[in-house]
């Protein structure tokens, strides 16, 4: 996979949602990395409640696949609510994460994130920024990172693998070309049997093209007063999706 520049410091600006976290602003793409009304809020209930805390019961082990790494807001939180529900070591945690545009350090340590955590996760935030891309890190035990440096398009699984999709990339009107049928075709067989996928995103193509793939799909109530968010399914998995 070739190598792609990280983003430049000096297309992203640090914003204050109204929540009291940051977000990021990409003047690449024209678009927030997270949403005004608030940055930690919405990613946790689209991300951890809807998500990570509706699957983690249902499975013996939770192996993530995310598009957009980002500020890694998404997971911090995940291992925040694995950390407060129980033992990693017997249900622990794989997190891919796939980041064509890493966000540079001295953009993170602007973040107040920190400021917001205990100091326990703190730490374990700033480890997983430093961790080197594409290989796996234990951030600590039962909690495995491997941050992919490149495109979703480029990236191969052997095996199908994930049960659950973060999907937060840019909007579809910014960033149209990760939120085409032939994206969610190209996941499909990485996903398991019973796989899961959430995002932010209510388009009505978006979700189209989700059904095109061969997902389940069910709208559920958004974030921060937004109608709804999207959950997706590739099989029967028992979880409620209205």
């Amino acid at each position: 996979m070739s190598k792609l520049n990280q983003t430049s410091a000096a297309v992203i600006d640090v914003l204050m949602t109204k929540d009291g976290s940051h977000t990021l602003m990409s003047r690449q793409f024209d678009d927030s990395y997270h949403a005004h009304n608030g940055a930690m809020s919405e990613s946790q209930h689209v991300y951890i409640d809807a998500g990570y805390c509706a699957l983690a019961s249902l499975v013996e082990q939770v192996c993530i696949l995310e598009l957009g790494f980002g500020t890694g807001m998404n997971a911090a939180l995940t291992l925040q609510a694995a950390l407060k529900e129980g033992d990693l070591i017997s249900k622990p945690i794989r997190y891919t994460s796939i980041e064509a545009y890493p966000v540079p350090l001295e953009v993170i340590a602007q973040l107040n994130y920190v400021q917001q955590w205990g100091e326990e996760l703190q730490s374990l935030y700033l480890r997983m920024h430093q961790a080197p891309w594409d290989c796996d890190v234990e951030i600590i035990p039962g909690f495995v990172l491997h941050k992919v440096h490149g495109k979703l398009a480029d990236y191969v699984s052997s095996h199908a693998q994930f049960n659950l999709v973060y999907y937060d990339g840019f909007a579809p009107s910014k960033q149209p070309e990760l939120w085409t049928v032939d994206n969610f075709q190209h996941i499909w067989p990485m996903l398991t049997d019973e796989a899961m996928l959430v995002s932010y995103c209510a388009n009505g193509q978006f979700k189209r093209n989700l059904k095109a793939a061969g997902f389940r799909v069910k709208p559920y109530p958004g974030a921060l007063g937004r109608r709804e968010m999207t959950r997706a399914w590739k099989g029967n998995l028992s979880i409620d999706a209205s």
